[in-house]
């Protein structure tokens, strides 16, 4: 996934409310390491290119 023309908001955004997914049960798509909180996990999925998110700039 590129994110070269994300800003650090947009990122912020994208990162927050893939975090609440997981917190409500929502799947993973990365192999989780014992009990991390929910930011973490939607951090490394960032990190990996595995959210599942899009982002549209008008």
């Amino acid at each position: 996934m590129e994110h070269k023309h994300e800003n650090k908001y947009v990122k912020a955004r994208i990162l927050s409310a893939r975090a609440f997914e997981i917190a409500v049960d929502a799947p993973i798509n990365i192999k989780a390491e014992g009990k991390e909180k929910p930011i973490d996990v939607a951090i490394r999925e960032y990190d990996e290119g595995k959210v599942p998110l899009e982002y549209h700039s008008d």
